[in-house]
């Protein structure tokens, strides 16, 4: 699989936010159905057990979608963890800041580096220490008048859009200079998922596809 071909043809990104184990391996087969094709598994940084759960999370859905499905690591804030998410089989990762020893490392293991910014010095800083594609994060706080002000200069760098992305403006973002925008609870809502309404899971990824073709 060419991951950074992938991420560019197929554009969405649904993150899953504690969300892990069966229930999210059947959210993530209803989502491919529908047609999402990225998947990001978070790291949750408050919970000991994070090196086996996002791991193993990666592992199930490579194992049981395999190329169907272009699984990422997000909220990779550590070496560690990206080490980790190299060897559960993530074919991309992902992080909310800049840090340039974790994107080195993402690099140096053969991962598609995601890195997240907010600030024009940021997003060069990421990208010029290796980053694949800047994770413009979050995207809605200052709106697409922000985007336009910076891209103008900043115009070669590959961005994806991630927080507060929305039915409403997921098209928006890919319209003004976004090459990929990230969902989170918008598609794989942690609280229907414990509810058990996995087809509100599936409508919404519906729609999402739908808004973005």
């Amino acid at each position: 699989m060419d991951t950074l071909k992938f991420i560019y043809d197929k554009k969405l990104v649904a993150i899953s936010r504690g969300v892990y184990g069966e229930d999210l391996l059947k959210a993530a087969q209803i989502i491919n159905e529908e047609g999402v094709c990225l998947l990001e598994i978070t790291f949750d940084q408050s919970s000991p057990s994070n090196l086996i759960d996002t791991p193993k999370s990666i592992e199930m859905v490579k194992k049981t979608l395999g190329d169907k499905m272009c699984v990422g690591a997000g909220t990779v804030m550590t070496v560690e963890q990206a080490r980790a998410a190299k060897d559960a089989g993530a074919d991309f990762a992902l992080a909310p800041n800049t840090d340039v020893k974790v994107i080195h490392e993402m690099k140096k293991l053969g991962l598609i580096a995601v890195p997240g910014a907010f600030t024009p010095s940021e997003i060069a800083t990421a990208y010029n220490e290796g980053a694949d594609i800047v994770k413009l994060f979050p995207a809605s706080i200052l709106g697409l008048e922000y985007v336009k002000a910076f891209r103008a200069p900043i115009n070669h760098i590959p961005l994806m859009a991630v927080g507060g992305v929305s039915l409403e403006n997921v098209k928006e973002f890919l319209d003004n200079g976004f090459m990929s925008a990230g969902v989170g609870s918008h598609i794989i809502n942690a609280k229907k998922i414990k509810a058990g309404d996995f087809e509100g899971v599936r409508s919404q990824a519906a729609g999402f596809v739908k808004a973005i073709n």
